[in-house]
């Protein structure tokens, strides 16, 4: 996967006015230039930052969010009120921006100097007075942003502005995102449908379907060399079955064939994103199943069945969780263990499961039979997910008249027993707060079967991406209740009907 992070910058925007003269104006800078040097040296933080000159009236505010939305380079902006910078200034530009916006409330100066504290010190170091001013027009406004607080050497700090960083990334890859379906939804399933038209307009992605004779075209077109060097591939990295090397060569080679005509078709249209479907598969000899499981552990998005929303979370939580340790991946809720006391969901998919959720050891590359889809036994990657703690498993769902995330935090723990016939890639996890009421506000929630599940970036990036999204965030967690959480339900009802008219 390409650096997501790379040659993108977040602009950092110092708010001051010309009441405080000169000489003051130039220790802003100096101090300004301190704080954005610790941050950017933070290993927290994956995108650059860069300081811009300090903003002082209504014109150059303007033009500097203007030059922030328009920049390809510019995925975010941070803004700190160093002095009191009068938030009317601010009104024609914080209306103009468009890209996602932290709201850092810090001082170059950690500790109050008791004793040589004088006026000068209090006009200059003064964001305490300056961040209120701006948090209350940016409120007034209306506008989603996120806020940090503290000090700038302060290691929470940085992780909390990494986190965000990483969801300003997430949102630019929604908005140059391009998803490849081949084939259309399941038939007769209800929750992978959706409204392809105002995900454009809501996330940026453009979602289109391609013939899977098309794609059999590509995957005929690819060389016997390219096949064989990519076997060679899967031998290194995989515990390769024996018989993939013996007597079952040639599903090995329908395997490795359909992967690479999956992404020469991928990269020639530029998706990020792909999309199929058991029930549409055409001429293909195999329902891919290694195919998937690498282009989501190369940070494509991935999801079976027509699920083109499942697809979206995972490219977008491949792009947050780059660099991290730990995967992203399609899931499925399969089934349960409901004995009491070790209650635990088992999530796997016919096939399709990313290895990254893999991080201790090779995962075995097997082949088997498959009941759905009339097709030849797929080749496919077979292993149990490493235990996580933090995991999420993160579920998009179209509810009329607008979209909804729900996302469950879980610990991904050991199966209590083998799982040898088992022939798919599978996790356990136990759901907080409980396996109960974590299902029932599932349930409550209308939240699908397909999830992402990432043990990279934990529930705070996704809570930022859904609000620089402005969508709604349903969150389980260890102290939701079921009563609670559906009270939220009927409130987030009327907030997000009223705000689209408002």
């Amino acid at each position: 996967m390409k650096n997501p992070f790379e040659g993108k910058e977040i602009w950092f925007a110092v708010g001051s006015q010309d009441l405080y003269g000169e000489e003051t104006l130039k220790q802003v800078a100096e101090q300004s230039r301190d704080i954005v040097n610790a941050l950017d040296a933070s290993p927290a933080i994956p995108v650059k930052l860069v300081l811009k000159p300090t903003l002082k009236d209504s014109d150059s505010i303007k033009e500097f969010m203007q030059a922030a939305t328009a920049s390809p380079e510019c995925i975010g902006v941070i803004a700190w009120m160093h002095t009191f910078s009068p938030a009317k200034m601010w009104i024609r530009g914080l209306n103009e921006l468009k890209k996602p916006l932290l709201q850092l409330n810090t001082q170059h100066h950690e500790e109050i100097p008791w004793k040589t504290m004088d006026m000068d010190f209090m006009n200059l170091n003064q964001a305490a007075h300056g961040d209120r001013e701006f948090g209350y027009i940016v409120t007034r406004l209306g506008i989603p942003r996120k806020i940090v607080v503290g000090h700038y050497t302060d290691p929470d700090v940085a992780e909390r502005i990494g986190v965000w960083t990483r969801a300003c990334a997430g949102w630019e890859a929604a908005n140059t995102m391009k998803v490849m379906r081949w084939g259309d939804n399941m038939r007769n399933v209800a929750v992978t449908e959706g409204d392809k038209t105002e995900a454009e307009r809501i996330f940026g992605a453009s979602i289109n379907t391609w013939s899977v004779n098309e794609l059999v075209e590509h995957v005929n077109a690819v060389s016997k060399e390219r096949v064989e060097a990519l076997i060679e591939e899967y031998k290194k990295e995989y515990d390769v079955a024996p018989e993939l090397l013996g007597e079952r060569y040639e599903s090995l080679y329908v395997a490795a064939q359909e992967e690479l005509g999956m992404r020469d078709m991928l990269e020639e249209v530029g998706a990020t994103v792909a999309v199929d479907n058991f029930e549409d598969l055409g001429a293909l000899r195999q329902l891919p199943g290694v195919a998937a499981q690498r282009l989501m552990a190369d940070g494509y998005g991935f999801s079976a069945e027509g699920d083109w929303k499942t697809a979206m979370l995972i490219r977008i939580g491949n792009v947050m969780g780059y660099g991290l340790e730990g995967g992203c991946s399609l899931m499925e809720d399969y089934t349960y263990n409901l004995v009491p006391g070790k209650e635990k969901i088992l999530g796997a998919h016919m096939l399709e499961v990313s290895p990254t959720l893999k991080t201790d050891g090779k995962a075995k590359l097997e082949v088997h039979p498959l009941g759905i889809g009339g097709k030849e036994d797929p080749v496919r990657l077979v292993f149990t997910a490493t235990p996580a703690k933090d995991a999420v498993v993160v579920a998009m769902s179209d509810v009329r008249e607008r979209f909804r995330l729900v996302m469950n935090v879980v610990d991904v723990v050991e199966p209590d027993e083998e799982l040898p016939a088992l022939p798919t890639a599978r996790a356990l996890w136990q759901p907080r707060p409980n396996m109960k009421d974590a299902t029932q506000c599932w349930l409550l929630a209308g939240a699908a079967h397909h999830t992402c599940m990432t043990t990279t970036v934990d529930r705070e990036a996704w809570e930022d991406f859904a609000r620089i999204a402005g969508v709604e965030l349903a969150i389980i967690d260890e102290n939701t209740t079921p009563a609670q959480f559906e009270t939220n339900l009927h409130v987030n009802d009327v907030y997000y009907r009223l705000n689209e008219h408002f």
